[in-house]
């Protein structure tokens, strides 16, 4: 295996991406949510919680999975991921209606678990084969994650029509294992000797513990970033079919707000990286949240598709920081332990899926939904302001 990786080192590329294609569940959760209150009786608030507790245990599982990644090697961490993610998607067929708790603890929990073992495991195995390349690596496969969105979204809305959401997670649950299996028992980190061939000098001179990171100025500025960018996004994204048609579209219109945001999504994915290799990341981070800012504005009073293509714009944004996330993680704190690393920075995505909608509803401030966006976007970009090199190379 390892000799053929060595020749075809873009085949991590390829698995990565057939993996985080079947895995972006966040990104497609509108069209899930339907079936789901309609299925299992639950209420508007409690089947969009579905998706801050996904993102929650995402966050959580991040720094679990980063830990596994580093310390077993991403095929354990992959499969670990892959186990969880069946489990949670083969429970919600048998669940109880009228018990969002049991939904949140069988599914959310299980399927935001997996999906944080599965992203660190593709993301920083394809680092360290890329490490010359990092933007464009983690672009790629990012690209993926935002295409899952528009792809999990003509599955879903199949597999309901024609068998309903219940059977429908079931049969999920049997492709995401069989992809995602076969995915993670081909990942495998290269040789010390093979990295250092890509290495040259590129590699920061110092490669950050934990208790390291924790420590630095920098940790708490980005993971606050992190936080912050999530309002604009997901206190909409869950239900955003019903924006769409409370906006003068058509139920069936409405669903090209979930497809063109996934296109949006994927879009900021490839190419953000990327352009962070040249502009450096902390020049294209505050870029975008600056247009998250201006387009969670734009986003108060737009009507029909113009809401569409504004949230489009959106999705670009908050889908492109996030793929830079990975690469800054390592430009700051080194490529060693990458895997915990960024399982702690994307704690701050967790903290902000939760905490924002939760504040939303128990403060009822639905009203506030895009000054909140705002503001949090305009607060990420003073933070990333202040953000300084710990490597002698820019960021």
């Amino acid at each position: 295996m390892e000799e053929f990786l060595k020749r075809h080192r873009w085949s991590i590329l390829a698995t990565g991406a057939a993996i985080q294609i079947l895995t972006g569940i966040p990104s497609a959760w509108g069209v899930f949510q339907g079936p789901v209150r309609q299925e299992y009786g639950f209420e508007e608030s409690a089947a969009s919680f579905i998706l801050s507790c996904i993102i929650g245990a995402f966050g959580v599982g991040g720094v679990i999975g980063g830990y596994l990644q580093d310390r077993f090697g991403p095929r354990m961490a992959g499969l670990a991921g892959t186990l969880l993610l069946t489990a949670g998607f083969v429970t919600a067929g048998f669940l109880p209606a009228q018990k969002p708790w049991a939904f949140y603890l069988g599914f959310s929990v299980p399927v935001g678990l997996g999906c944080a073992f599965l992203y660190p495991a593709v993301m920083s195995c394809a680092q360290k084969w890329y490490v010359d390349k990092k933007g464009m690596a983690t672009g790629i496969i990012g690209g993926a994650v935002g295409f899952s969105g528009a792809a999990l979204t003509f599955l879903v809305r199949w597999l309901t029509n024609s068998w309903g959401i219940r059977s429908g997670f079931w049969i999920m649950g049997a492709i995401l294992f069989l992809v995602c299996a076969i995915g993670s028992s081909l990942l495998q980190n290269p040789t010390k000797s093979e990295q250092a061939n890509t290495t040259k000098q590129t590699t920061p001179k110092q490669d950050y513990t934990v208790g390291q990171m924790l420590k630095t100025k920098q940790y708490w500025l980005v993971t606050a970033s992190v936080a912050l960018a999530t309002p604009a996004v997901l206190l909409f994204s869950p239900i955003i079919i019903q924006m769409g048609q409370e906006r003068g579209l058509s139920e069936q219109a409405a669903y090209w707000a979930i497809i063109l945001g996934a296109v949006g999504s994927a879009a900021g994915r490839l190419t953000m990286p990327a352009l962070s290799d040249k502009l450096g990341r902390k020049p294209v981070d505050i870029l975008l949240f600056i247009g998250l800012a201006g387009f969670s504005f734009a986003f108060i009073g737009v009507q029909s598709w113009w809401m569409i293509g504004v949230y489009t714009a959106l999705t670009f944004c908050y889908a492109g920081q996030a793929a830079v996330l990975p690469s800054l993680c390592t430009d700051l704190f080194g490529i060693k332990n990458t895997g915990v690393n960024y399982g702690f920075l994307a704690l701050g995505m967790g903290v902000g899926s939760i905490g924002f909608p939760l504040a939303v509803r128990l403060l009822h401030l639905e009203e506030a939904r895009h000054s909140i966006a705002i503001g949090a976007a305009l607060a990420a970009v003073v933070c990333l302001w202040q953000l300084k090199p710990t490597q002698s190379k820019k960021i």
